[in-house]
């Protein structure tokens, strides 16, 4: 559902009522005469639905953790909120950029659409910046030939759908100038070769046994999940072109399992 779309009509349909009421019908009425109902609904909900469209539409967007892709930092059922000026000001709907605010920056996570369907939205980790040369093998992140600072800490377990039961080992991981927490299951395979499918700009990373290497092209990103064996990333589909950002997520707003991690930010 093409959520912008859709307020955007509204606001159209409602503020074209409001001013063919102004300017056609109001001039024609009889004095003390009432209103038609239409009319008291769109001039109630018009200030209601701009509000809403411009607030959603270039400060802040709220959208709902639907996959453990990005566990531990980000939990299925967490209400998070996206910043949407931070890479730039968009036109809703179409979202093209019309102002350059800043860039995407390695260790942010970010909310774009994806690639293969832009109607879908994503959140991943931005992993690699244009230029950046991205390693993984035998589960160890390398950028630009520098292994990542990653420190142990302990296992983390939790259920998957269909009731299936995961151990992981977390770590702290460095990620840029940011700090935070990675699961890595030991047994499973560095990379499922089987999900690899064929994206724009392919010939940019070689994939074997060990792992993949991956050369970000000018106006991409490489985007990888917290839960990295149990996500579906730029190892699987590819690069993630400027157009299809979003904006930064920055905090979480609710969760209903969890009041305590209401009003934490996302590092």
């Amino acid at each position: 559902m093409n959520f912008p779309l859709i307020m955007l009509i509204a606001l159209l349909l409602t503020g074209a009522v409001w001013l063919f009421e102004i300017y056609a019908l109001k001039p024609k009425r009889v004095a003390g005469a009432k209103e038609p109902l239409l009319v008291e609904y769109a001039k109630s909900f018009f200030p209601v639905i701009l509000a809403v469209f411009l607030l959603r539409s270039f400060l802040v967007e709220p959208f709902k953790i639907p996959s453990g892709s990005m566990m531990s930092t980000l939990l299925v059922g967490d209400f998070i909120l996206v910043n949407k000026y931070t890479y730039g000001i968009r036109l809703p709907v179409i979202n093209h950029k019309i102002v350059e605010v800043g860039s995407p920056q390695r260790g942010e996570v970010m909310v774009f659409r994806f690639p293969k369907d832009p109607s879908l939205d994503y959140i991943k980790r931005v992993v690699g910046v244009p230029g950046d040369k991205i390693s993984y093998r035998d589960k160890k992140l390398t950028i630009n030939g520098v292994a990542l600072k990653m420190e142990r800490q302990g296992d983390y377990s939790y259920v998957k759908s269909g009731l299936n039961y995961v151990t992981a080992t977390q770590y702290l991981e460095t990620l840029g100038e940011h700090v935070h927490e990675t699961l890595v299951q030991p047994d499973a395979p560095t990379i499922r070769f089987q999900d690899v499918g064929t994206f724009p700009l392919r010939q940019n990373c070689d994939y074997n046994e060990e792992g993949f290497t991956c050369t970000v092209p000018s106006g991409h990103y490489f985007m990888m999940g917290d839960n990295r064996d149990d996500s579906n990333d730029s190892r699987y589909w590819g690069f993630v072109p400027d157009r299809n950002i979003v904006g930064r997520a920055f905090m979480i707003w609710w969760n209903f399992d969890s009041f305590k991690r209401v009003g934490q930010s996302i590092n």
